[in-house]
């Protein structure tokens, strides 16, 4: 079989379409990404759309003078970010988007005084950065798996977040049934519950005897209701003292749960580790921390057994990947937080798939079914409780706009372009 050489696939009409059908993907690669050969694409707009389904995202898209665009999404710390976007516009018009890193970085120094070490900040600047790799991906017709160094899977495992007030009741009843159907290995139920009556304080989440049974009583149901194969993950998300959460860990420890999930607040890494060491059942955290230092004196201080960055609002997909590697160093695995669109979704698998140490990634849009089935025009992602990462350039999905509105913020923009 003879190789593509670097003159026919200049000749070609299409060359970076072509790519993937070259039977050496090296090959590809080096004709691609060859400098004179990469293509010249600048910058010409940023713009947002800001949607409300499960909590509040914002859509980036990164325009360039080539006619394509690429789109990111951030989300939870997502209130104000596209007035943030829309600033960082100055830093990126003109620039080459191919330069993903460096713009990426251009951008967080540049904040060091505006808040860029957490929060609204490095949210913004994921979707941004999702953005740039999708553009990147689609200029280059390359997958951003590939871009990132390869994958070592081709499916992505996928737990589904009950999302449920009551894990005992008839919304039980229907949800565990349904997510047996679909083929989930793994499922999470949520342990706090600001509603329990046995709670003696509106503010104080010092859980009592009476609280911590139900905690118990709710884990035991849905453990005897599923199948044995299938993991079953619980979050206290973060409410309860060091107390708390070592009673509730230890009194769950018969379940050999996947994970106690932010038994304490995040940002007590020393409860965290003293919660960890206090018990066998695994302890994850990390959605609410940002960049790869957010997670250094985590894993120094040996406080938690599984990581669990949300590639939507730690600083996008190349740093969620080096928050990964940093975290191979320690041995622990990754299980992304993701609350996103399929668009989310699928970037955050192209992550999953380039890192060895992946364990399983969240799902949390059980109760929008219908939306989440047609939000991108490619369907359902999702199938038998894993997402095939697809090998269509950038993240491979395209969102179905007329779906997609339906959940839009009233009074917000929709991808305007900017003036000036």
């Amino acid at each position: 079989m003879s190789l593509l050489t670097r003159r026919k696939m200049l000749k070609s009409a299409t060359p970076l379409a072509a790519t993937l059908a070259l039977p050496s993907l090296a090959a590809a690669i080096q004709d691609v990404s060859a400098p004179q050969q990469r293509p010249k694409l600048k910058i010409t707009d940023v713009r947002t759309a800001q949607v409300r389904v499960h909590g509040l995202q914002t859509h980036v898209r990164v325009y360039s003078d080539q006619g394509l665009y690429g789109q990111g999404e951030s989300t939870d710390a997502a209130v104000g970010t596209a007035a943030l976007v829309h600033q960082f516009r100055r830093f990126l018009v003109g620039q080459d988007p191919l330069n993903v890193d460096a713009l990426w970085e251009r951008l967080r120094v540049s904040g060091i005084f505006a808040g860029a070490q957490g929060g609204q900040y490095i949210t913004a600047l994921s979707g941004i950065e999702i953005a740039l790799w999708d553009l990147a991906g689609k200029a280059l017709g390359l997958p951003i798996y590939q871009l990132l160094g390869g994958k070592f899977r081709d499916q992505i495992r996928i737990y589904c977040d009950s999302d449920m007030d009551d894990p005992t009741g008839s919304e039980s009843d229907r949800k565990l049934q349904w997510i047996k159907d679909q083929g989930f290995t793994a499922m999470k139920i949520d342990l706090d519950d600001a509603a329990d009556p046995h709670r003696f304080d509106r503010v104080n989440w010092t859980a009592n005897n009476a609280e911590i049974d139900r905690m118990v009583r709710w884990v035991k149901h849905v453990r005897e209701s599923i199948p044995k194969e299938m993991e079953l993950a619980c979050d206290m998300h973060g409410r309860y003292d060091a107390g708390t959460a070592k009673r509730v860990a230890k009194e769950l420890e018969p379940f050999r749960l996947l994970w106690l999930e932010e038994p304490v607040p995040p940002e007590d890494i020393d409860a965290m580790a003293e919660v960890r060491h206090s018990t066998s059942t695994p302890i994850a955290c990390g959605e609410n921390l940002y960049l790869r230092w957010g997670y250094r004196e985590l894993l120094n201080k040996n406080a938690v057994d599984i990581i669990q960055p949300d590639i939507q609002k730690v600083g996008g997909l190349s740093e969620g990947r080096k928050v990964a590697n940093l975290a191979q160093i320690s041995y622990v695995p990754v299980a992304p937080h993701c609350v996103v669109s399929p668009i989310g979704v699928m970037s955050t698998a192209h992550v999953c798939a380039s890192i060895p140490n992946f364990l399983v990634c969240e799902w949390h849009w059980i109760n929008f079914p219908d939306l989440w089935k047609s939000w991108v025009k490619e369907g359902e992602i999702i199938q038998k409780g894993y997402v095939t990462v697809t090998d269509k350039p950038g993240i491979g999905v395209e969102m179905n706009e007329d779906i997609a509105r339906r959940a839009q913020i009233p009074t917000t923009t929709w991808f305007e372009p900017n003036k000036g």
